[in-house]
């Protein structure tokens, strides 16, 4: 069997592996952009060939393209949604801003698969992936109708669940641990008294908020690009296409889509996709937030704040016997600095919506993709290896606590900002308790000492003592 084959285009002959179920346009881009190695992730490639799917089945109901024809172009598009011939994507992300050489890769495997079954000719071409596998379309429609669809899929099935089991673990720590009150800190310096279970309590709300975020975004996702061909205009393509094909679309994905309102917004510009990637932007800035509070919330063992213990999950060192670190937060906190960097593509690319066509879109699409699979991962590593496994230290709490000196503060209202502010300092200074300095300066009568200082009350609202 010879090695390749001859195929051509309309730039003439190419040599194509034998092989392969692609043709002679995604074979010259292969040769053109040898550049990263980095391929279109499986969720792209599945939402694409729902594109395919729904299309072949809408020019069909509507009298453009044989029912034959049809049956065979859905079935291999079929196989596409199933990851069978994943292995035949072989373009790199940097390739053709518009994506044309990755939705010619789709026509061309798809044709391909279809010829086979249609004729049992393999490369005899009674099925055009052009003519046929991509009409009513263009890539100028298809990639952005795919990247919307890729995006809320792994939105809607991968993050949005792994958020909601974080968070629910979150506040189940915030329940067990609203006993416990400890020294707030604001400048990382000691401020008055909070419950450790407010400050995770807290953490349950920032992820709360990010999931509405993404829930919003992920609507905003809804709006397909399909329809808009060449331009915006919908050129070629029957006048009732988009509607019978997102119809389609809605059916094989599961979740509902919805023809843009308008086509040239949703061709030039990514605005949805910036804004999505704008959502997992902050709920990056939130987990970095909570991964290193629990990092100084169990600095120690001797020298911290020790307040919590992170379960030791691996030996921290190579030279230091018995040393433990906070890895997860250090894995949670580099998944996000990726995260923040590809919103930065993402916004750059966003900004290249020249005049009718977006021209970054496939690495907008890796980098969107990427971020909401390492955000996942990271959720429920984070979750399982470290959240669930958090103890807190009821003694060291109180430990430090007693020594706060800004416990002082409840005094402002008995002995006024002037006197209390004395007594944090002489407190500080001799490592001393609020309490202590308070009988020694013989300020106040031991009940109504007592009474200001009891801790529990100041981590609600009120006035301590009234």
């Amino acid at each position: 069997m010879p090695e390749f084959r001859i195929e051509t285009d309309s730039l003439g002959e190419v040599r194509v592996p034998t092989d392969a179920l692609f043709g002679a346009q995604t074979q010259r881009a292969a040769e053109n952009f040898p550049i990263s190695g980095l391929r279109f992730p499986r969720t792209f490639i599945q939402a694409l060939g729902m594109v395919k799917h729904a299309a072949a089945r809408a020019n069909c109901s509507l009298g453009m393209l044989a029912e034959d024809k049809a049956e065979a172009i859905a079935t291999a598009a079929q196989q596409i949604i199933d990851g069978k011939y994943d292995d035949q994507f072989v373009l790199d992300i940097f390739q053709t801003g518009s994506g044309t050489s990755t939705n010619m890769n789709a026509n061309e495997v798809i044709a391909t698969l279809a010829n086979k079954a249609f004729c049992g000719k393999r490369y005899s071409r009674p099925i055009h992936p052009n003519d046929d596998v991509n009409m009513s379309q263009s890539s100028n429609d298809v990639i952005p109708t795919t990247m919307h669809i890729a995006a809320r899929i792994a939105i809607e099935r991968t993050l949005l669940p792994a958020l909601d089991r974080l968070r629910e673990a979150l506040t189940d720590k915030s329940v067990a641990f609203d006993d416990i009150v400890k020294s707030g800190r604001t400048h990382l310096m000691d401020a008055t008294p909070v419950r450790l279970g407010q400050e995770f309590g807290g953490y349950a709300s920032q992820i709360a908020q990010g999931i509405r975020r993404l829930q919003d975004a992920s609507g905003e996702l809804e709006e397909l690009a399909l329809g808009g061909t060449a331009t915006g205009t919908g050129i070629n393509r029957h006048k009732k296409f988009p509607e019978k094909a997102i119809a389609n679309l809605s059916g094989l994905s599961g979740l509902t889509f919805r023809e843009a309102e308008n086509h040239f917004e949703a061709q030039s510009a990514r605005d949805a996709y910036v804004s999505a990637s704008g959502a997992l932007n902050t709920l990056a800035v939130s987990l970095m937030k909570i991964a290193n509070d629990l990092r100084y919330l169990g600095a120690g063992p001797t020298s911290g704040a020790a307040e919590i213990r992170l379960p030791a999950v691996q030996p921290g060192s190579s030279i230091m016997p018995g040393k433990v670190n906070p890895v997860l937060s250090e894995a949670m906190m580099m998944t996000c600095a990726r995260v923040m960097g590809n919103h930065t593509t993402i916004t750059i690319g966003g900004q290249h919506g020249n005049l009718e066509l977006n021209v970054m879109m496939p690495v907008m699409a890796h980098c969107m993709l990427e971020s909401v699979s390492i955000l996942a991962g990271a959720c429920d590593a984070f979750r399982i290896r470290c959240i669930e496994g958090i103890e807190a230290d009821r003694a060291r709490c109180r430990e430090l606590l007693e020594l706060n000196p800004s416990i002082a503060t409840a005094l402002n209202a008995a002995i006024g900002y002037d006197k209390a502010s004395e007594v944090a300092k002489k407190a500080a200074l001799g490592r001393r308790s609020v309490r202590d300095v308070l009988r020694e300066m013989n300020l106040l009568p031991e009940a109504d000492i007592d009474a200001i200082l009891d801790v529990r009350p100041m981590t609600e609202p009120g006035i301590p003592g009234t």
